[in-house]
């Protein structure tokens, strides 16, 4: 068995191509029950967001493995295996679950440190205990994850004032206001005409930063206006006014900074969209949705000015340094925690001559059974052959208890190998012949 990881990632994928490979929560029962249908993968896990997509897999064969991972990823995105290669990252087992613990830890997000992804892979884990995808490896590998994530953010320095991928996207907007009014600093959003999009998480972190950063207002719209209604409640300092999205040209024409989060699978505002309209002289869209909410071509349009999740760099390079510094702290315990998981996962080795042991064990034990039994005549009553019985099985737990603890404590490779060839010499556990 192998664990492995392959994906792609905002540092190794450009938008466009990241947005072909987003799986939605409502197709993603059937992208892991087509992962599992293939006899390599063992258990499969998945993990799509913004800026990612990453499957943990346990495999059967790494290199076949692999192969049929890359296969799905090329369905899934309609990208030959060869094109869609150059963008994708595998890790191999410690390396895989050291990065597993890096994007648990915010340690890989494109805003170092940002809170959200935890909840994220909480989801994930969530997702492939729901559709039986994940197995004991995966599963304990999973939780494992979340459990060292919460724990980066409540003993390092890296969970206070985290940043996340909205309030980048606020502060980017703050950035090109300020360069467009010739300063390169962040400036209040306080003369902004403000709308934004969407009605999920992203956007309460937008609307959450928003009116930190002095925004006077906004307009929230979305499909369904009573969530929206329900969103806007949560923040009574700032007036928001909830609209349908069928209104959404009418904002397009008033407003003059608009972010955009919705989970459309086509752009929906676009350069065509945009020309119909009699709009104000200037526009800024800041999209932070995968696939992209708004189309490349709106900020050809005069007056447009488009952004996307990729045009955040440059307002992330800007407090990334400190940031580093914190993350320093993080790495102590992801080493911490990927050496517990390694132990433990060492600690399987010994199952297989364990199972042989115990197999053996109780071969000998129900033919001296059998013959204490017949010794013991016909007047043996039922319960007593029950008690009989119960005492030869505990005899076999209590001689097996300290040999399978000892093997599976934690404890370096070569000292467990060591214990495991004296058992098998001891006890003439052969391994089973391979069928040829």
């Amino acid at each position: 068995m192998h664990i492995a990881v392959v994906g792609l990632s905002h540092r190794t994928a450009p938008v466009e191509i990241r947005e072909r490979l987003s799986i939605p929560e409502q197709t993603m029962e059937v992208s892991l029950q087509q992962l599992r249908a293939d006899e390599q993968v063992l258990e499969a896990s998945i993990l799509s967001t913004c800026n990612r997509l990453e499957i943990y897999t346990l495999l059967r064969h790494p290199d076949q493995g692999i192969e049929a991972v890359a296969s799905f990823l090329s369905q899934v995105s309609g990208l030959a295996v060869e094109d869609l290669s150059p963008h994708l990252f595998t890790y191999h087992h410690e390396d895989a679950i050291g990065h597993l613990l890096r994007v648990a830890a915010g340690l890989d997000s494109l805003v170092l440190g940002e809170g959200q992804i935890l909840s994220q892979v909480k989801k994930m884990v969530r997702l492939g205990q729901e559709y039986r995808s994940v197995g004991p490896i995966l599963n304990r590998l999973l939780n494992q994850a979340v459990s060292t994530g919460k724990r980066v953010r409540t003993e390092t320095n890296l969970g206070t004032g985290a940043v996340s991928i909205s309030s980048a996207a606020v502060e980017l907007a703050q950035l090109k206001i300020g360069q467009a009014r010739g300063v390169d600093e962040l400036v209040p959003l306080d003369q902004e005409q403000v709308a934004v999009v969407g009605a999920g998480r992203m956007a309460r972190l937008l609307l959450q930063h928003l009116q930190s950063k002095g925004c006077r207002g906004a307009v929230l719209l979305n499909r369904t206006v009573a969530r929206a209604e329900a969103l806007a409640a949560d923040f009574p300092q700032l007036p928001v006014q909830c609209r349908p999205l069928t209104e959404l040209d009418h904002c397009l024409s008033t407003c003059s900074l608009v972010f955009t989060s919705t989970g459309a699978e086509e752009p929906i505002i676009t350069a065509e969209r945009l020309a119909g309209l009699n709009r104000r002289s200037s526009l800024m869209l800041v999209d932070i949705g995968v696939p992209r909410n708004i189309s490349s071509d709106a900020s050809q349009l005069a007056g447009v000015e488009s952004f996307d999740v990729d045009d955040l760099q440059e307002v992330v390079a800007r407090n990334q340094e400190a940031r580093r510094e914190m993350a320093a702290e993080a790495e102590g315990v992801l080493r911490e925690e990927a050496q517990l998981f390694l132990e433990w996962w060492d600690g399987l080795e010994a199952v297989p001559l364990v199972n042989r042991l115990r197999t053996q064990l109780e071969e000998i034990r129900e033919q001296e059974l059998q013959k204490a039994l017949s010794r013991m005549g016909p007047d043996l009553s039922a319960r007593e052959r029950k008690v009989v019985e119960a005492l030869s099985k505990g005899i076999i737990n209590k001689i097996l208890h300290t040999p399978v603890t000892r093997l599976r404590a934690p404890q370096p490779r070569l000292q467990r190998h060591q214990a495991m060839k004296v058992l098998q010499d001891l006890f003439e556990l052969q391994e089973p012949h391979a069928d040829h």
